[in-house]
């Protein structure tokens, strides 16, 4: 590792000394030729005991992936499990294409997906394979039909998985195919995997897992019957077809949602009797605890402002409150995904951010505190794992700077704390099973990924993958440097930013600036990390400098500046925006008739708005996919920060896009895919309809069946050079 720097360096004279000239970055070669994308580690997955590690590799040769496993001590790889262009499709003379794979408990089987197909942003069906790794034979799980979340029983010998609603299991050794549930049907019920809400929003995808011991299965079965249907037609063959889900807008029914064993050696289902009252509580969050007969069950209030734990004992079929959290905003759903269960069965460590910033706690199994583990005016980003041999917890966090990530080394008794990454910026932590070792990646804005081999106290065995090529592209191309700086505010806090600019860069000329903004609550862009949007880099080469802030509302600096959101979205956020366009704006290099704003998503909610109420400062604006009405997103995200239409409908309607629209003054362009499941077409139309109404002239553009992505074979080219000329003409 501290070669890096070096050869570093030399990669920069290299390109200096070999360039006579900087390359013009193209569209063509960001969309189309995949010029810039950076080397990672696929498939990583740490064997059981720690020693080894595989991994899939793309093999040039064959033009296949292969799975390579490796020596943990020294990186080195000492066996190829598979040879991808051996592994032939049953029946048929043509190579299987691995997607993902599994191992069984003892490493002698894989599970090997193929030719998956996403079903929405989590979720994805595909054709399933058992391959055994001493016989080297290949087998399909279901012939001829895809599965979803096909799992390994603990003992490997069966499989669960969910096919047209329904839970089914296979037994490996009895070649047995068991249907746990027949009530599956699309748009009404589903059984061991989630709805569109909650996995769009809690990220709950699979909802059933296998007791530790493999004897019984816990599932979550959806009744969706009453939720509104939404209609998006598909724009193929002499008719259109009708596309229809259920998505349930903010204040409408939610699904029914409750919990079920399945007990595999009676072929008894049972429900677990938890206080359900009705579409007005969420089922986040189910898993064993380690004893293996209690179920751990997270549930949330509508308003998201309570949770609570209850374990459910299968023996006695009691249940018991063990934990409960309240908040006077919104609980995020991120703080139960650090829920780990020690596995002697007597406690559990969770996350929380009761203190005005996110920390870890130590629990009795009773939901007794033991103790706060981590303190401090900083948030853990992530908690990475614990050795308990050793009673030493990892994780990530922001105590060096609210814009990096780091890793961190801490006993459970909240000391002897140890910062294990060194170098500026953010970074991953993978663990070995045993805790000797971990795989990170770590970027800066200087510095491209790199995924590194580490022993547990920080020191590095083996670089896995580097992207020195992308290193020399920034010379090559001239990319822009990123600089950071501090937007000031009223009370002494202040805002992050970022900026890119121009190569050539004077201070004695003046440059036009488009700034960029996602802003959504919770959410970073400015950090500390390697700035792989190639379309700001090409701006810059236009002559453009490219502006990126923080507001409040966003992650990194704890509970008050996030929340003061709540129940008013877009106030404070575009206040912020213009606030800082307005800032920059006082600079002499700033050329402050030409501001422009562009985001996606949350971010084109942001950029309408700031162009309507921001009219005195902003010239233009592009809204990508755009949420222009509140009314018109999910429950989940959107009653979790402004509570329910009916609770708080100002909120919903201060803050719209569509109630200002006579406020237009620059250019606009609003673009959306017609087959957005997530941030649907009709916010687009409406918004449309509003300036329409206003008289208001402005550029659209819809994508005909693309999704909240809007991708899909030369779709993006298409879309940037449409941004590009937009901002050309406008800016």
């Amino acid at each position: 590792m501290k070669k890096r720097p070096l050869l570093f360096a030399l990669i920069f004279l290299l390109a200096i000394n070999s360039s006579t000239a900087q390359k013009k970055l193209t569209l063509e070669d960001i969309y189309q030729n995949n010029v810039f994308t950076t080397n990672s580690v696929k498939g990583l997955h740490w064997m059981k005991n720690g020693n080894y590690y595989t991994s899939l590799i793309n093999n040039p040769s064959t033009k296949r992936q292969d799975i390579i496993k490796y020596a943990t001590t020294t990186g080195v790889a000492v066996d190829t499990l598979i040879q991808g262009h051996l592994l032939m499709q049953p029946g048929k003379d043509t190579p299987l294409k691995i997607d993902s794979y599994s191992f069984n408990h003892d490493e002698t089987q894989m599970l090997i997906a193929s030719d998956e197909e996403a079903i929405y942003r989590r979720s994805k069906k595909a054709f399933y394979y058992i391959y055994d790794l001493t016989s080297r034979k290949l087998g399909q799980l279901v012939y001829g039909q895809k599965q979803s979340f096909a799992t390994f029983s603990p003992q490997g010998s069966k499989v669960g998985f969910v096919r047209d609603n329904d839970l089914y299991i296979q037994d490996i050794l009895k070649d047995e195919l068991i249907q746990v549930t027949t009530d599956g049907k699309k748009n009404e019920i589903i059984n061991g995997s989630a709805d569109w809400v909650y996995e769009e929003e809690l990220s709950l995808s699979q909802a059933f897992c296998w007791s530790p011991d493999g004897s019984m299965v816990a599932y979550l079965k959806f009744d969706e019957t009453d939720v509104p249907v939404y209609n998006m037609q598909k724009w193929n063959g002499l008719y259109p077809e009708d596309y229809t889900y259920k998505y349930p807008k903010a204040g409408e029914k939610n699904s029914l949602v409750t919990a079920h064993i399945y007990d595999l050696a009676t072929g008894n289902t049972r429900e677990i009797k938890i206080a359900n009252d009705g579409s007005e509580v969420y089922l986040a969050r189910m898993q064993w605890l380690p004893s293996g007969s209690t179920v751990s069950i997270i549930r949330l209030n509508r308003l998201q402002n309570l949770l609570e734990m209850f374990h459910y004992d299968t023996e006695t079929e009691k249940i018991q409150r063990v934990y409960t959290q309240k908040s006077d905003t919104y609980i995020d759903i991120d703080q139960v995904d650090d829920l780990t269960y020690l596995s002697d069965g007597k406690s559990f460590l969770i996350s929380s951010e009761r203190s005005g910033f996110k920390h870890l706690y130590h629990y009795a199994i009773n939901g007794d505190l033991i103790r706060q583990i981590t303190s401090g005016n900083w948030s853990v980003d992530e908690f990475a794992g614990i050795n308990e041999d050793k009673n030493l917890v990892y994780y990530l966090s922001t105590e060096i700077s609210p814009i990096e990530g780091h890793l961190f080394s801490i006993d459970l008794k909240g000391k002897s704390k140890q910062q294990l990454t060194k170098i500026p910026g953010t970074h991953t932590a993978n663990f070995s099973s045993d805790f000797k070792y971990y795989i990170s990646t770590s970027s800066n804005v200087n510095e491209p990924p790199t995924t590194t081999l580490f022993r547990a106290d920080g020191k590095p065995v083996k670089v896995l993958a580097e992207n020195s090529i992308s290193l020399n592209h920034s010379v090559e191309y001239g990319f822009a440097k990123t600089e950071f700086f501090n937007i000031p505010l009223t009370g002494g806090e202040y805002l992050n930013a970022y900026m890119m600019k121009p190569q050539d860069f004077s201070e004695d000329k003046t440059y036009p600036v488009l700034m960029y903004v996602y802003g959504g609550p919770g959410s970073q862009n400015v950090m500390n990390r390697w700035n792989s949007n190639m379309w700001h880099h090409l701006l810059t080469q236009e002559g453009y400098i490219v502006i990126c802030v923080d507001n409040r509302g966003t992650g990194g600096k704890g509970k008050n500046f996030q929340h003061i959101t709540y129940k008013q979205l877009g106030k404070y956020e575009s206040e912020d925006q213009i606030a800082a366009a307005k800032y920059i704006s006082e600079w002499p290099f700033i050329d402050k008739e030409r501001i422009g704003i562009w985001g996606w998503s949350y971010g084109g909610y942001m950029s309408s708005l700031c162009l309507l109420l921001g009219h005195d400062v902003f010239k233009a604006a592009i809204a990508v996919a755009p949420v222009t009405n509140w009314r018109y997103y999910d429950t989940i995200y959107t009653e979790r920060n402004l509570q329910r239409p009916q609770d708080n409908p100002s909120g919903y309607d201060d803050y719209s896009p569509v109630h200002h629209a006579e406020k237009l003054r620059g250019a606009l362009l609003l673009v959306h895919g017609t087959g957005d499941d997530n941030v649907h077409f009709q916010n687009a139309v409406e918004f449309q309809n509003a300036l329409i109404k206003a008289n208001k002239q402005f550029d659209s553009f819809f994508y005909p069946d693309r999704n909240h992505g809007i991708h899909g074979g030369n779709t993006r080219l298409h879309l940037y050079t449409m941004m590009t000329n937009f901002i050309i003409e406008n800016l």
